[in-house]
């Protein structure tokens, strides 16, 4: 393949990650908005959602760490059999995610709670870091599939602690909010 075909190839995946996680953010703003109808009775599952989501968050973070340990051995299979599936986990989280914000009431952590504030802090930075970290792992999944490793390392030098960092503070974020959900 050409250069310039691989430089087209390559600039025409940056832009479809960009808009896919445009899109993504719009949605789950949107969403938590409340803007869009929801179902007059949720459904029954709705409010597992969140446990099966911290659930795949803990995965994924195990397997982050697989990964980390497999491509220090130089087990490259492995290393890409294991961020197939820590990506396919989080494809799944965030249509779980989106499903659960759309259809279940926003749960308030209480304003005397003492863990409010570290509550606030690790929620902000995850939400913040989690909207970064999206087009980050697009590309740099889009980089190791392609075997361009020399740019699959230099992006992956920041996505790894972010998203590693997300998934961690996905799974505490459920813990702290889960005793305030409406059940």
């Amino acid at each position: 393949m050409s250069t310039t075909t691989q430089e087209n190839k390559d600039k025409n995946f940056f832009r479809l990650a960009m808009g896919l996680s445009v899109v993504v953010f719009i949605a789950v703003v949107v969403l938590n908005r409340k803007v869009l109808p929801t179902p007059a009775e949720l459904p029954s599952w709705t409010f597992v959602l969140p446990l099966i989501n911290a659930i795949i968050n803990g995965t994924c973070s195990l397997l982050l760490v697989m990964s980390l340990y497999f491509i220090k051995k130089k087990d490259i299979q492995s290393h890409k059999t294991i961020n197939l599936a820590a990506f396919i986990l989080s494809s799944l989280f965030l249509v779980s995610y989106v499903l659960f914000h759309w259809l279940a009431p926003e749960t308030h952590y209480p304003e005397a709670a003492p863990m409010r504030s570290l509550y606030f802090f690790i929620l902000i930075t995850h939400i913040i870091l989690a909207a970064i970290v999206l087009p980050l792992v697009l590309i740099s999944f889009y980089r190791g599939i392609q075997m361009q490793v020399a740019l699959h390392k230099k992006i992956v030098r920041f996505a790894y602690p972010i998203w590693l960092y997300v998934t961690i503070t996905g799974v505490i974020v459920y813990f702290m909010i889960s005793p305030y959900y409406p059940i």
